[in-house]
C-alpha cells in the first residue's frame, strides 16, 4: 500500500482532501453540548388532588398508579413525592438506551389502567405525563413597570402568549410557571350561607347548573319542509363570562319574587388560579418560567432559540413588560467547549514546535503536521455519521489524540531521513526502504492503541456513554492517523523532502547545540542500558517493587465520578421550620437575596418561593445565583465553591431557615448537589414513625463518622396537622350524611374547582372557596355548617372533635417502599466512594426491615465503580491478544505488556500529587497509557526482533534497536507530553475536568518514557532467553538469502 501512494502522491491528495471536505461539512452540522446525554431518561407523572393531605394522596393516588407501573419494560427505578399541597408527581426512570417515545406510550397505557380507581377530582385536574429532563436548563423572567400588570396578569399573558410558544421550541421538554394563569374566584363568607340558611354543596350545585354548555343545534335543520327557504344556528348564552353575571346566579327564588343571589352571600373576583408559587428577580416580584430540556433535546441549540423566540415575542409585549435571563445554564457549555478548542490549537503549535526542535527542517515539520487536520476533520465526520455530539469528552478525545496522531507520521519522516542521511539514498527510494522497515511498527502501534479503547465502547449504562464518546473519537482518529501514516505520509516524503548533500556538515548554533547534547544523551543512555541488559536479575527485582507500589497505590486511590466544576452559578435551599407561612419564607429569601447581591462575583438572582428541591409548600424556597464571566472573577477565592462555603457559613445567622448553598453537579440531570443521595427504605412494612426513628438513628450516627459530612435530610420535615375526629353515629342522628360533610369542608378549605368559563377566547376555570377572614382558627373551621337531609343547617361543632396531632408534609416512595432522601458530601481528603461504603457500612447496623437504595449521580458511580476495573482487565487482555496475533508469539506480547505499570505508576503518583481522585477522566487517562506505554516498548522489540531474526544475538540486536530508536521514542512522547501539557495548567471554565484529564496522562506519559527505555530491553533478553527464537524463521530467512 505505500508503494502505491509513493508512486500516486496525487491520489493520496485526493483521499486528503476527500475526507477534509467530508470532516469539514460535517463539523458545521454536530451539535454542541457539555457531556453526551448521561442521565438515564425519565417520564414524569404529576397528579393534583385539591385539599388532600401528603398521606391520604400517596395511599389513594400515587402508590394506585406505581402498581401498575411495575414491570414496564427497561424500568430502573421510580420515585414519587406527595406533598401536602396536593400536588403528587411520580418520577419514572429507564434504563440507559431505553426508547424514551415507546416507555412514554407504554407508561400512559399503564396510566390508563390506574385511571378508573382514582377519585374523581384527580381525573377531573387531570393526570399529566411529561418526558423532561429533571434540571433547569435556563429561567425566562417577565418584569414589568406597567400597574395594570401585577404578578397574576403577567402571569395569565404569559401562560397565553409565552409558555404555548416555549414549548413548541425544538428540543424543550416542559416550562414550568412560577406564577399563575387567571380563574374566576368565588370567595363565600359562610356566616352569611348560614343567615340565608344555605349550604356551600347549594352554591356548588347552582353554579354547575346555571354555568353551563348548551348545543342547541340549528334552526331549519333537515329533514325540513319544502317551503322552508333559510336555516340558522341557534346559540344560547348558557356559560357565563364576567364577575357581574357569575353575582348573579340564582341560590334560591321564592314564589313571592325574593331571591338570594349568589353576590349575597360571596365576594367574586377575577384572581388566581393558583397560590401556591411566586418568584422574584433580585429582590422585586416578577413572574418565572423555567425551562427544561426534552431527554433528546440540545442544551445549547434550544437555549439559543428559545432566546430568538423571546426576542421576536418581544414585538407583541404589552407596554411596561420586559423580559430577561437572569439564569441561564447554556453559557457555561459554550465556554468550556472553546475552550477546550483553545487548548486543541495550543497543542497544535507545541507539538509542531517540538517536531521542528527535534527535525531542524521545517519540510520535515510539515508533514506530520498536515496530518494532524485531516485526521481531525475525518473524526468529526464519523462522529456526525454515528449521532455524537461536540462534547466536553469527544473534544478531549482529540486533544489526546493529537500527540497520537503525529506519532505516526513523526516514526515515517523520522526513519526517512535518518536513511537519507547515513545512506545517501534519494528522497523517493529513502521512503521506499523506510516503509519497509516500519510499515509493521505502524500497524502494530495503531492496533494496539485502537485495541485498547475498543472495550471502553461496550459498557453499559450511562457510563458506557461517556466512554463511548471518547473511545469513537479516539480510534477513528488514530485509524485516520495510521491510514494516512501509510498513503499521504510517504506520498508527502517521496515529493516534498530534498536529498541530502553529499557534503552535509553538522549545524551550528541552538540547533548544533541540541544535536550534541540529543547524541551525548543517546550514548549515555545506550551505555546505561547495556549495563542493565547484563544485570537483568536486579532490574527484575526493582521492577517487582513498581509493581507492588502501583498496586497499593491503586487501592489507595480515592474513588469519584466526575471532578466538580465551576459552572458560574450556585443554587440555594432554603427551608423554614414545618408550618411556616410565606410571608415568613419571603422574608428569609429577601435576606438571602440581599446578601448575594452584596457580594462582589454575583450578577443575578432569582427566588422562587413555595417551592424547592426538598418539596413544596409555604415553608420551601430556592435561590438561583448567576455569578459574572470567569474574566471578572479570577483566582480561587471567587469561584463558586469558595463562594458557596462563604454564603453557608454567613446565612447561618438566620435564625428562622436552614440555607443550604449548593454548587450543582457536572451533570446536573443525575441530581441537584455535588456528593452522594441515597434513600432509606421501609422494606419491612414497620410504618412512618419507624422510619423516621430509623432516619434520625442514621443521622445520629453519622455525627461520630470522619468519612461523611454535611449529611442533610432532603425532604420536608413532618408537622403539626389540624385533626378532625368526626363522630359518625352523632352526625347521622343529626340528618348529615358524610357527603355532605366531605364536600363542605373540601370546597370551604381545599377549593372545589367547579367548571370553566369563557375568557378572552381561553376556557378558565371556576373555583370555589370559603374566603381567607372564615378558615385562619380552628373554632372557625367548627363553625361551618352543613345541611341535614331536612335542609336545616348544622353547625359542624355538634358532631366534630378538632385536635392538633404531628404528620407528613411529604410522603416519599422508591421503588414502591415508603421511603426518606438523605443527602450529604465526603469529608475533605475523602472520595464519595469512601463515604458511600461507611454509610453501607452504618445502615446494616439498623434496624430489620429497614433498607437502602442509591439513586442518581450515586447509582451511576456504583455501576461505574465496579465496571472499571473490568474495563482495564479487557483492555490488556486485548493489547495481549493482538500483539500476540501480530507478532505470531505469546511470549513477545508479554514482554511488551510488561511495561504498563510503568505507565501507570507515573498516572498514579501525579493524580496523588494534585489530590485527584480515580474517576471516569482518570480511567480513561489509565487506559490511554496502557496503550502508550505499549506503543513504545513494541518501537524497540519490533527492531530488536528484526535484527534477531537477520542473524544477530540477542543483546547485539536489542542495544541496536535501542541506539536507533530512542531519538523517534523520545521525540514522539515529549511531543505528546506537550501536546496534553495546556490541560494540566488550564484555568477557567470546564478547567477540572481538563486538569483531571490531563494531569494522569502527562505524568504517566513521563514514567512510560523514562522507565520504558530502561527497562524494555531488559523485558525483551529475560523474554527472550526463556523463550529463545524459533530456529525455523531463521532456516527460511538463509534460504531466501
Amino acid at each position: 500500500m505505500p508503494r502505491f501512494f509513493i508512486d500516486r502522491p496525487i491520489f493520496a491528495w485526493v483521499i486528503a482532501l476527500f475526507i477534509l471536505v467530508f470532516g469539514g461539512v460535517a463539523l458545521t452540522k454536530l451539535p454542541i453540548a457539555q457531556y453526551p446525554t448521561v442521565a438515564p431518561p425519565s417520564v414524569v407523572i404529576s397528579a393534583t388532588y385539591p385539599g388532600a393531605s401528603a398521606k391520604t394522596l400517596d395511599e389513594s393516588v400515587i402508590s394506585v398508579i406505581e402498581q401498575e407501573l411495575n414491570g414496564s419494560p427497561g424500568l430502573a427505578y421510580m420515585e414519587s413525592v406527595s406533598q401536602a399541597n396536593g400536588t403528587g408527581t411520580i418520577t419514572v426512570t429507564f434504563e440507559t438506551g431505553t426508547n424514551i417515545d415507546l416507555a412514554q406510550v407504554d407508561v400512559q397505557n399503564r396510566l390508563s389502567r390506574a385511571t378508573p380507581r382514582l377519585p374523581a377530582a384527580v381525573t377531573q385536574q387531570g393526570v399529566k405525563v411529561d418526558k423532561s429532563r429533571s434540571n433547569v436548563l435556563m429561567f425566562v423572567m417577565l418584569s414589568s413597570t406597567n400597574p395594570a400588570y401585577d404578578p397574576v396578569a403577567l402571569g395569565d399573558y404569559a401562560s397565553r402568549n409565552i409558555l404555548p410558544e416555549l414549548q413548541r421550541v425544538t428540543g424543550i421538554g416542559q416550562v414550568q410557571l412560577f406564577g399563575t394563569e387567571k380563574a374566576m374566584r368565588i370567595w363565600v363568607d359562610p356566616a352569611k350561607l348560614v343567615s340565608y340558611g344555605l349550604s356551600l354543596s347549594e352554591v356548588n350545585a347552582a353554579i354547575r347548573a346555571q354555568n353551563a354548555l348548551v348545543p342547541a343545534g340549528s334552526l331549519g335543520d333537515r329533514p325540513n319542509l319544502i317551503d322552508q327557504t333559510m336555516t340558522a344556528t341557534v346559540v344560547v348564552n348558557g356559560q357565563l363570562e364576567s364577575t357581574a353575571q357569575f353575582g348573579n346566579i340564582v341560590l334560591r327564588a321564592r314564589t313571592d319574587g325574593s331571591t338570594v343571589r349568589l353576590k349575597d352571600v360571596a365576594r367574586i373576583e377575577l384572581g388566581a388560579q393558583t397560590y401556591g408559587t411566586y418568584a422574584r428577580l433580585n429582590g422585586k416580584p416578577a413572574l418565572g418560567m423555567s425551562v427544561q430540556l426534552s431527554p433528546t433535546g440540545n442544551a445549547l441549540e434550544s437555549a439559543t432559540l428559545v432566546k430568538a423566540r423571546m426576542a421576536e415575542l418581544k414585538k407583541y409585549f404589552p407596554q411596561g413588560v420586559d423580559y430577561s435571563f437572569p439564569y441561564d445554564t447554556s453559557g457555561f457549555i459554550k465556554i468550556s467547549i472553546s475552550q477546550v478548542v483553545e487548548t486543541l490549537a495550543e497543542a497544535v503549535i507545541l507539538v509542531f514546535l517540538v517536531m521542528y526542535l527535534f527535525l531542524q527542517n521545517i519540510r520535515y515539520t510539515l508533514i506530520p503536521t498536515l496530518v494532524v487536520p485531516v485526521a481531525l476533520l475525518g473524526t468529526f465526520g464519523v462522529m456526525a455519521a454515528a449521532g455524537f455530539s461536540i462534547n466536553v469528552l469527544t473534544m478531549f478525545g482529540m486533544v489526546l489524540a493529537i500527540g497520537i496522531l503525529v506519532d505516526d507520521a513523526i516514526v515515517v519522516v523520522e526513519n526517512v531521513e535518518r536513511l537519507m542521511a547515513q545512506e545517501g539514498l534519494s528522497p523517493y527510494e529513502a521512503t521506499k526502504k523506510a516503509m519497509g522497515q516500519i510499515s509493521g511498527a505502524i500497524i502494530g502501534i495503531t492496533v494496539v492503541l485502537v485495541s485498547v479503547f475498543i472495550p471502553m465502547a461496550f459498557f453499559a449504562g450511562s457510563v458506557g456513554n461517556i466512554y463511548r464518546q471518547f473511545s469513537m473519537s479516539m480510534v477513528a482518529s488514530m485509524l485516520f492517523s495510521a491510514f494516512l501514516a501509510l498513503s499521504l505520509t510517504p506520498a508527502l516524503c517521496a515529493t516534498l523532502l530534498k536529498p541530502v548533500p553529499d557534503d552535509h556538515h553538522e549545524k551550528g548554533g541552538f540547533f548544533g547545540w541540541f544535536n550534541r547534547f540529543f547524541t551525548s544523551t543517546t550514548h549515555g543512555y545506550e551505555n546505561l542500558a547495556a549495563k542493565l541488559v547484563r544485570r537483568g536479575g536486579r532490574v527484575l527485582i526493582i521492577y517487582a517493587l513498581i509493581v507492588g507500589a502501583v498496586g497499593w497505590l491503586y487501592v489507595r486511590m480515592p474513588s469519584a465520578f466526575l471532578p466538580n466544576e465551576d459552572q458560574g452559578n450556585l443554587i440555594v435551599n432554603v427551608q423554614l421550620p414545618p408550618g411556616a407561612t410565606a410571608p415568613r419564607t419571603e422574608a428569609v429569601i429577601s435576606q438571602v437575596e440581599d446578601y448575594f447581591m452584596k457580594q462582589p462575583e454575583v450578577q443575578s438572582v432569582v427566588g422562587v418561593v413555595g417551592f424547592s428541591f426538598s418539596g413544596t409548600g409555604q415553608n420551601a424556597a430556592l435561590g438561583f445565583v448567576t455569578l459574572k464571566d470567569f474574566d471578572e472573577r479570577k483566582g480561587e477565592a471567587h469561584s463558586a465553591q469558595a463562594l458557596a462555603k462563604r454564603a453557608f457559613g454567613a446565612l447561618m445567622g438566620i435564625r428562622d431557615a436552614f440555607i443550604y448553598p449548593l454548587n450543582p453537579p457536572p451533570i446536573r440531570e443525575l441530581g441537584n448537589a455535588t456528593g452522594f443521595s441515597l434513600r432509606l427504605q421501609d422494606r419491612g412494612g414497620l410504618g412512618h414513625d419507624a422510619l423516621l426513628g430509623a432516619r434520625n438513628q442514621l443521622l445520629g450516627m453519622l455525627r461520630e463518622s470522619k468519612i461523611v459530612t454535611g449529611v442533610r435530610p432532603d425532604g420536608l420535615e413532618d408537622a403539626p396537622q389540624l385533626q378532625l375526629d368526626i363522630d359518625r353515629d352523632k352526625a347521622y342522628a343529626l340528618g348529615v350524611s358524610f357527603d355532605a360533610i366531605s364536600a363542605t369542608l373540601s370546597t370551604a378549605l381545599g377549593s372545589s374547582y367547579i367548571n370553566d368559563f369563557p375568557n378572552q377566547a381561553r376556557l378558565q376555570r371556576v373555583v370555589v372557596q370559603a374566603d381567607a377572614q372564615a378558615r385562619m382558627q380552628p373554632e372557625q373551621i367548627l363553625q361551618i355548617n352543613v345541611s341535614n337531609n331536612q335542609g336545616q343547617s348544622v353547625p359542624l361543632s355538634a358532631f366534630v372533635r378538632a385536635r392538633w396531632v404531628s404528620g407528613q408534609m411529604q410522603a416519599v416512595r422508591y421503588n414502591g417502599y415508603p421511603a426518606m432522601r438523605l443527602a450529604g458530601d465526603a469529608a475533605p481528603g475523602y472520595s464519595t466512594g469512601q463515604a458511600m461504603a461507611e454509610m453501607e457500612a452504618l445502615a446494616a447496623k439498623l434496624p430489620p426491615g429497614i433498607g437502602i437504595e442509591w439513586t442518581g449521580l450515586s447509582r451511576e458511580e456504583q455501576l461505574s465503580g465496579s465496571q472499571a476495573t473490568t474495563l482495564l482487565v479487557f483492555s490488556l487482555l486485548a493489547v495481549f491478544l493482538c500483539l500476540a496475533a501480530l507478532y505470531e508469539s505469546w511470549s513477545i506480547p508479554f514482554a511488551v505488556m510488561l511495561v504498563v505499570p510503568l505507565g501507570i505508576l507515573g498516572s498514579l503518583l501525579g493524580a496523588n500529587l494534585r489530590d485527584l481522585p480515580n474517576d471516569v477522566f482518570f480511567k480513561v487517562g489509565l487506559i490511554t497509557i496502557i496503550g502508550l506505554s505499549a506503543k513504545n516498548a513494541i518501537l524497540i522489540i519490533e527492531f530488536a526482533r528484526e535484527l534477531q531474526s537477520k542473524g544477530m544475538g540477542v543483546l547485539e540486536a536489542t542495544l541496536q534497536a535501542c541506539h536507533l530508536r530512542f531519538r523517534p521514542i523520545i521525540m514522539t512522547s515529549v511531543a505528546f507530553i506537550l501536546g496534553v501539557l495546556p490541560l494540566v495548567v488550564s484555568t477557567g471554565a470546564g478547567s477540572a475536568s481538563q486538569r483531571a484529564i490531563g494531569t494522569g496522562v502527562m505524568s504517566g506519559m513521563i514514567a512510560a518514557t523514562v522507565l520504558a527505555v530502561f527497562f524494555v530491553p531488559v523485558f525483551f533478553v529475560v523474554v527472550r532467553r526463556f523463550f529463545p527464537a524459533r530456529p525455523a524463521t531463521q532456516a527460511v530467512e538463509s534460504s531466501h538469502e
